[in-house]
């Protein structure tokens, strides 16, 4: 009896779960099979890759009349009408693509806020699969952005390894990043929230360059990095990347996917990094590196609906304790003044997702919630902060014939935040703490329409106005303009915005906290206004003997308005905030040439030549920890026969203008030129296993490289055997003959020198 009941559930349930359409099918190129290649259903959560064969099929597909689109990087994407009429029909539909090798031409959302081909924005925007991230594999997204033209990972502090992301010269605070276009790394999270990101979970990254404050609102100045992550529906059953370097440290990705009933996929990510070897090498006294022990665990959920709606909701916890300082430090010693340290503990979690309305009309609600609490001390000056940001955006996309391409929104963010500096105190002569916290409201709307005048031809015009509710009105209007041949094998994009930025000096610049400098302010300090224009030209060239070479040339201009300016130099014991009594300009060209060979040789290089400087009553200077020129290269070479790939990856900085603390520091004013080179060699087992190992900064560049000293007095970091004047200043004595006092920011590269790695990846369908 109890088995013909199981026998009837299982009937019952097979049933039911054939009452939807399905469709499968093959994808070849010319007879031969594409694998990993993405079949999806456009709008919808419906996706799969293509197995070892090429093969595919989505089921539980409901009547209706869906978009089917193939998609595989370095080749055309192809789409198909597919209907599904009736209940339990089974359809058969084959894809034969065209090879276009980096042609990426995928499908990207960063620069518009809607789904659209690369080739087809009007917005510039720039893409990289996870496999360009494995050819140098890091422990973070913050140390992976290296290798990318125009953006650079800048270190920030000596000892604790703060960073930030430069995006054509302009500092951190000016680039927003995103996660699956959601606002969560902001504030407190761009000094130290970068470094929770794994790779792991990490399905494409997009930039875009220049101001996207028309669409993302405050901190979208010099740009955006959107960190896209996988769907749960093509994410591996089970993945597993563990490598260890000569160093010490250690990092661990796991990574898998489950669903729950017939209509829930789940994707779970956890990273563990750990480096608890204290190194060194320059023989300061201070380590080398941060040591840290950080756990950050995402998990994503995709829910299938009616009609193929959307609804997405991920989440994200970040746990890590990390410290530099002197070699003899431990935890006895946190916030004494006998040795000194610095000791950062974070807390962090977000939320964010995607709801489409159940209505005719596509109209989508996106939100992101997320808490950062920081417990951390800078020698003995204790920093405590909470910050707390919810946000939430309605958009509606509607299509106006074929001309006319219309989103509207509107949005509204709030930021608590609350600490024991005079951040949160009220401004005036003394600058007495008030220990209120801060909370800013900031609602807005927005509209664009895109405005396709012919094949070759379009428009994309918007304006947004925000009121925030410390600063008031805010108005941010953007124009891009694209012209393509009809082969698409030329593109101009012309862009002209403009952006604007709240500053928070504690939360963003690390060198207010640590080092002996005081933070002075002259005035109350403004929003920052920018406006920015670029010319951006892609070229595409098919040769005879089947090699492609992309050509994508920028030239880029922004313009500040007002701009907070840090001096460092008019007293080397103070950081004095101010208004830019004057305008900023940082302006410049880039190339990134990318070369595919039939051999299976591929070469991407990239060159940006940028000049970024500032000019305050009436003095120009040139801004500081900014090259003149970077260049950066990822060379790759496939043995197809053996299934071994190796990857030379680099990049070349130019000398910057750094703070030093006086006119008698010895230290160079200007760094010399740099480069960090790795190489890489993976062997393929069986598809499923790939064992990689090489050597990270093989030229063993360090920037104590004919440096007398790094740290300024790391023998006295509390500036006990330092005299001053009346005027609180430095004076030379037998014992300090440079006057100078304790200070880390004098950093403008790792301080982490050649090491040898190891790793393995494991990769299940």
């Amino acid at each position: 009896m109890t088995f013909r009941l199981l026998v009837l559930f299982f009937i019952c349930y097979n049933v039911t779960l054939s009452q939807n359409g399905s469709v499968s099918g093959y994808l070849k190129e010319n007879g031969k099979a594409l694998q990993f290649a993405i079949i999806s259903i456009k709008n919808s959560n419906l996706a799969i890759n293509t197995d070892e064969k090429g093969y595919y099929k989505i089921s539980n597909i409901p009547i209706g009349t869906y978009e089917l689109v193939a998609t595989l990087i370095g080749y055309e994407n192809q789409k198909k009408i597919l209907s599904i009429t009736e209940l339990n029909s089974n359809l058969v539909v084959n894809f034969n693509l065209k090879d276009l090798d980096n042609q990426l031409e995928e499908i990207v959302i960063s620069g518009t806020l809607k789904e659209v081909s690369k080739l087809e924005s009007p917005v510039p925007i720039e893409v990289y699969s996870e496999n360009f991230f494995k050819a140098n594999p890091v422990c973070s997204v913050f140390e992976g952005l290296q290798n990318i033209n125009g953006v650079r990972p800048q270190l920030n502090c000596n000892i604790c390894s703060t960073g930030d992301i430069h995006i054509n010269g302009l500092e951190g605070p000016y680039t927003m990043i995103l996660v699956d276009g959601m606002p969560i790394v902001s504030g407190l999270s761009t000094v130290y929230g970068l470094s929770g990101i794994p790779q792991s979970l990490i399905d494409r990254v997009e930039v875009v360059k220049g101001p996207a404050s028309t669409l993302y609102g405050s901190e979208a100045v010099g740009g955006l990095i959107n960190i896209i992550t996988k769907k749960p529906s093509i994410a591996h059953l089970f993945s597993a990347d563990v490598f260890a370097n000569t160093w010490g440290e250690v990092n661990t990705d796991l990574a898998g996917k489950f669903k729950i009933g017939k209509k829930a996929n789940s994707f779970v990510g956890i990273n563990y990094f750990n480096y608890s070897n204290p190194i060194d090498n320059n023989n300061d006294g201070f380590t080398d590196v941060t040591l840290q022990n950080r756990i950050s665990v995402f998990n994503k959920w995709s829910i299938e609906r009616k009609d193929n709606r959307l609804f997405n909701i991920a989440a994200r916890y970040v746990y890590e304790d990390r410290w530099g300082g002197d070699i003899r430090w431990n935890k006895s010693f946190r916030g004494g003044d006998s040795i000194y340290g610095e000791n950062i503990y974070t807390n962090r979690w977000e939320t964010f997702g995607t709801y489409q309305l159940p209505l005719k009309e596509k109209i989508l609600f996106q939100f992101s919630v997320n808490a950062h609490n920081q417990n951390s001390v800078y020698g003995k000056t204790i920093y405590l902060a909470q910050q707390n940001i919810g946000f939430g955006q309605f958009t509606w996309n509607k299509e106006f014939g074929t001309k006319n391409d219309l989103l509207i929104g509107t949005a509204v963010r709030y930021t608590y935040y609350d600490d024991n500096t005079p951040a949160t105190a009220s401004f005036d002569t003394i600058n007495i703490p008030t220990n209120k916290p801060s909370i800013t409201y900031l609602p807005g709307v927005f509209v664009q329409d895109e405005i396709t005048l012919n094949e070759c031809n379009k428009f994309l015009i918007g304006i947004r106005y925000d009121y925030n509710s410390i600063h008031g009105h805010i108005f941010t209007p953007r124009l891009n303009y694209k012209l393509s041949s009809k082969n698409k094998k030329h593109v101009l994009r012309v862009s002209a915005g403009n952006g604007y930025r709240v500053a928070n000096v504690f939360t963003e610049d690390h060198a207010a906290l640590t080092g002996s400098r005081n933070v002075v302010f002259l005035a109350e300090l403004k929003p920052e206004t920018s406006y920015n224009g670029n010319i951006n030209f892609v070229k595409k060239v098919f040769t005879k003997k089947n090699t492609v070479l992309g050509f994508d040339a920028t030239a880029f201009y922004t313009y500040f308005s007002n701009k907070i300016f840090a001096d460092y130099t008019t007293d080397p014991n103070k950081i004095i905030y101010d208004n830019l009594k004057g305008y900023a300009v940082s302006q410049g060209v880039s190339l990134n040439l990318d070369i595919a060979f039939n051999n299976g040789l591929k070469i991407l290089v990239g060159a940006t030549l940028m000049d970024v400087s500032q000019t305050n009553n009436g003095i120009n200077t040139r801004q500081l920890l900014t090259e003149r020129y970077t260049a950066v290269w990822n060379i790759g070479y496939t043995i197809k026969k053996i299934d071994v790939s190796i990857d030379y990856t680099g990049n070349l900085y130019g000398p910057m203008k750094l703070p030093l603390l006086g006119s008698l520091d010895p230290r160079p004013e200007y760094s010399p030129a740099w480069s960090l080179q790795n190489i890489q060699i993976t062997k393929k087992i069986k598809r499923i296993i790939e064992i990689y190992g090489g050597v990270k900064n093989f030229l063993n560049w360090t920037p104590n490289k004919k440096n007398r000293f790094i740290i300024a007095r790391s023998q006295d970091p509390f500036d006990k055997q330092v005299t001053f004047d009346t005027n609180g200043q430095a004076i030379a004595t037998p014992d300090n003959p440079y006057a100078l006092t304790f200070d880390p920011s004098y950093v403008y590269g790792p301080n982490q020198g050649i090491r040898m790695f190891f790793g393995i990846r494991l990769m299940i369908k």
